[in-house]
């Protein structure tokens, strides 16, 4: 008797352990608006932290010994009226995973009230060796066009953006 109710309760832990890590998932892409039509993770950055650090009790401190790195995302957000808003994200690296730094609207896209349609990075090998981003925006100001525009974003090993009609 007792051997009969250990295998449901073994299989209801079972079930448990496997449902429950995928749901903490679902839940995490749930967050992601549907509103949301392209997002490209390229690029890194990289703080050198070279000032001191206020610590909690106001003291100054060294600075960390490491930098502070991260990647960039991009995003395109479609608006109700077709058009599309889009966003810079820093994301930091941390011990417990990766959070979001800086979030950035690119309000140059934004004045040309832009239909977006693609975002691709320079490469697809991977994060790169040294800090920055280049990113192509294919955009169309007027929905009705056979051809998208190319815009790039393209920030240097300093930090300094620049975004600027692609030039082939």
């Amino acid at each position: 008797m007792a051997m009969q109710l250990t295998r449901p309760i073994l299989a209801a832990f079972l079930f448990a352990a496997a449902v429950l890590p995928g749901r903490a998932q679902t839940e995490a892409i749930d967050a992601l608006p549907v509103s949301a039509i392209f997002v490209v993770s390229s690029g890194m950055w990289e703080d050198r932290n070279l000032e001191p650090v206020k610590g909690p009790d106001g003291q100054l401190r060294p600075p960390p010994a490491s930098p502070t790195r991260g990647y960039y995302k991009v995003i395109a957000i479609r608006q109700g009226d077709g058009t599309a808003k889009i966003y810079l994200q820093r994301i930091v690296f941390t011990a417990d995973g990766p959070n979001l730094l800086e979030n950035i609207e690119l309000e140059e896209f934004s004045q040309m009230k832009s239909y977006v349609t693609d975002i691709r990075p320079e490469s697809s090998n991977g994060a790169p060796a040294s800090p920055g981003l280049f990113v192509t925006v294919y955009l169309k100001t007027d929905p009705m066009s056979k051809e998208a525009e190319s815009w790039t974003i393209l920030i240097d090993e300093l930090g300094e953006m620049k975004i600027e009609k692609a030039s082939n």
